[in-house]
């Protein structure tokens, strides 16, 4: 299924030629004309569906289609369909669908504030599909659905407990799930494995981290506790701190960065686990200042906010020795607090090992345990969106 921003646009003019929007190959899934019609028609009055369109349509329940002139409409109307199919990866969000959605989290968090839930969401169900351990992002998820008066389906341990440990491929047990509810939350070992699972599905599909690759729903909470900490994303100084050549976490946050004004970013890790060089030349390609530095504490000084991760032992494999050589290097203590400012934050993902020590829990700029409640209302708001829309 597309992750394109759609529903955003006016079509004044033909969908011709197998293309979509994004202008690469892609599919039109059937459930999107057929079953959200009512929410979308105005933008598809101009589709036309061509006798081999209609084949298609026909043996594959997918229309393939080209938008070839688009009018950018953003404004989110209430009902408006939300703008993407899926959330993958953090690369599809722009400034303003982000400042959007950071507003319907700040609606979520007078819901769960004031009242016992909302029931939005009442009649829907949420299967989590879980390939790694994870406490935080499968609880908050689950969490945000019950809030919202939606149910769960949940499998903690997909890769030992489901019928993956008999062989079964990701794209059959997508094509299962989803006849059993009306969302994927999906967290894999494998790199790629959520766009796969989206490509797959008629239903959406989030990515709650795919091995070392990404995790969209981390960077959004990430860039929302920002935002409320220390009031601004323009022109601040972020230090990365940890394992950045595994850090999936890392990598998405880089990504939605570079989306705001005069940002710097700090690298800060161990020689064997330094940040790779595609989330670099991003950065460089979007004109984002960056730099690597062996000194924490100098870089503490300088930031507005230090992102701490831990070391991965799991990301390692066989060579323990490598592991041994990354951890421990860089902790956040009452030392590196010393040296910070008085307005920045330490910020951290979760769970934490070593790498910041417990008596840094009691100064107020420790911000991780706001930043992991936070995880919830932004989850609450896109499980909103991607169901019901704006």
């Amino acid at each position: 299924m597309s992750s394109c921003a759609f529903s955003t646009c006016k079509l004044h003019d033909t969908l011709l030629d197998h293309e979509f929007i994004c202008n690469k190959p892609s599919c039109f899934p059937k459930h999107l004309v057929h079953l959200k019609t009512n929410r979308i028609s105005a933008n598809l009055s101009c589709l036309k569906i061509s006798p081999y369109n209609s084949s298609t349509w026909q043996q594959t329940g997918r229309l393939q289609c080209r938008a070839l002139d688009v009018e950018s409409n953003r404004t989110f109307l209430k009902g408006d369909l939300f703008q993407l199919d899926d959330v993958i990866e953090a690369q599809q969000f722009d400034r303003e669908i982000l400042s959007a959605i950071f507003e319907v989290a700040r609606e979520m968090e007078t819901i769960e504030k004031k009242s016992r839930g909302s029931q939005i969401l009442k009649g829907y169900l949420m299967a989590t599909l879980f390939y790694e351990p994870s406490t935080r992002t499968r609880l908050s998820f689950e969490s945000a659905m019950k809030r919202l008066g939606g149910e769960v389906l949940t499998t903690e341990n997909a890769r030992e407990f489901s019928s993956a440990a008999k062989g079964e491929t990701l794209e059959d047990t997508i094509r299962t799930v989803e006849g059993y509810t009306d969302i994927i939350v999906m967290r894999h070992f494998e790199s790629g494995a959520a766009r796969r699972a989206a490509m797959t599905a008629n239903i959406p599909v989030i990515n709650a981290g795919d091995g070392p690759g990404q995790h969209p729903t981390q960077a959004l909470l990430d860039v929302y506790t920002i935002e409320r900490e220390i009031g601004r994303l323009d022109g601040i100084k972020v230090g990365l701190v940890g394992d950045l050549a595994n850090g999936r976490t890392v990598r998405s946050l880089a990504y939605l960065l570079a989306k705001y004004n005069g940002v710097k970013i700090y690298f800060v890790s161990p020689e064997v686990v330094k940040m790779k060089d595609d989330i670099k030349e991003y950065l460089t390609s979007k004109g984002v200042k960056w730099e690597e530095s062996a000194n924490l504490k100098e870089v503490a000084s300088k930031c507005d906010v230090v992102y701490q991760t831990r070391i991965q032992r799991e990301r390692f494999g066989e060579r323990i020795d490598l592991y041994d050589e990354a951890r421990g290097k860089y902790i956040v203590d009452r030392n590196i607090l010393s040296a910070m400012q008085k307005h920045a934050v330490v910020m951290h993902p979760l769970p934490r090992l070593d790498e910041i020590t417990l008596e840094v829990d009691g100064d107020p700029r420790a911000a991780y345990f706001r930043q992991a409640k936070n995880g919830l209302f932004i989850r609450m708001a896109l499980l909103k969106l991607l169901l019901l829309g704006w």
